[in-house]
């Protein structure tokens, strides 16, 4: 027993937040196909499957990196105070928020309880966050990654559930902080990649989650503002130009290595594929519902791949390894 802990725990000790990742590329797929529902009449039990899949990799995901925090607190620290690595802790509270929407039909008081605890929690993220970057020397112009977005745009999450919820003027409150900082970061990111050095190959699947504000700010707006107006068609244009533009970056994504930042391809498909059936509702078109199949196609693919990529990669113990 004593050598399975000791062969298990060191592996334990390099398991990364960036796993809940996972959950929200899941959650995201989960509420993509439950809108497809509705939208293109398919059969809701691939939504109840893939959302009893996201719950249980969420809980999974939350003993583990339990585990961790008892066992390793030294490396939960290091990990937390890393200026990259630590952009996506909040990616738990994203995914808290996520599971409060996939669960809005399921039960509306659990779907409350895990929304009120994700934007409290989110929002603590934020504030920590952005007191880091005020106030610590540490962080660098290499240091701003898409990923940066994770902490603080993710407030732009909050409205799809707090309107059901009736808590209008706090979706709107974070709607604001997620759409104002998202243009702020954004040029950050992009002054970093124009006129610095560019991003590292491990790094490079993170530029999808430039398409995840846009997509996921036209979902909020739409929700809060209950129809499509011009500034939600920016919003919804802006997402659709960016994955033209990465499309056109395919032979760079073809050569990279697998990493767990692969799964930042995942959310930011699945919220474009949302973005676009609302798109349709909204506006119906030949052209809409050809790109929502493409885009659900394409989205339950890639997720299905990484998923299947990811655990043949724990097997073959090709991550929870020191960098």
């Amino acid at each position: 027993m004593q050598d399975t802990s000791e062969q298990t725990l060191p592996k334990l000790k390099f398991f990364p937040a960036a796993f809940f990742s996972i959950v929200m590329g899941l959650t995201g797929l989960t509420l993509a196909w439950d809108k497809a529902v509705t939208v293109l009449g398919v059969t809701e039990a691939v939504a109840q499957t893939l959302l009893v899949v996201s719950a249980l990799a969420l809980l999974l995901i939350v003993i583990t990196y339990t585990f961790k925090a008892k066992n390793y607190p030294d490396a939960v620290l290091e990990e937390f105070q890393h200026p990259i690595k630590t952009s996506f802790f909040p990616a738990f509270s994203i995914s808290l928020i996520l599971m409060s929407i996939a669960t809005l039909h399921v039960s509306k008081e659990l779907s409350f309880y895990l929304w009120g605890a994700g934007t409290v929690i989110h929002l603590s993220f934020t504030l920590h966050t952005l007191n880091q970057w005020i106030h610590h020397p540490k962080f660098k112009i290499e240091h701003s990654t898409p990923a940066w977005f994770i902490p603080v745009v993710g407030n732009i999450l909050v409205p799809i559930a707090g309107v059901e919820h009736g808590f209008i003027e706090l979706s709107w409150f974070c709607f604001s902080i997620g759409i104002i900082y998202w243009i702020i970061l954004k040029a950050l990111i992009f002054n970093r990649m124009f006129f610095h050095d560019p991003l590292p190959q491990k790094l490079l699947p993170t530029l999808f989650i430039l398409i995840a504000p846009p997509a996921v700010g036209f979902i909020s707006y739409v929700k809060l503002n209950g129809d499509i107006d011009n500034f939600a068609r920016i919003l919804f244009y802006s997402a659709m130009f960016l994955l033209l533009l990465l499309i056109t970056q395919l032979p760079k994504f073809s050569k990279i290595n697998f990493y767990m930042s692969w799964w930042a391809y995942s959310f930011p498909l699945a919220a474009l594929t949302i973005a676009t059936m609302v798109m349709h509702q909204h506006n119906p078109s030949p052209f809409f519902q050809y790109m929502i199949i493409v885009l659900l196609t394409l989205s339950s693919v890639v997720i299905s791949t990484l998923f299947i990529r990811t655990i043949l990669a724990i097997i073959r113990n090709e991550i929870f390894l020191p960098e």
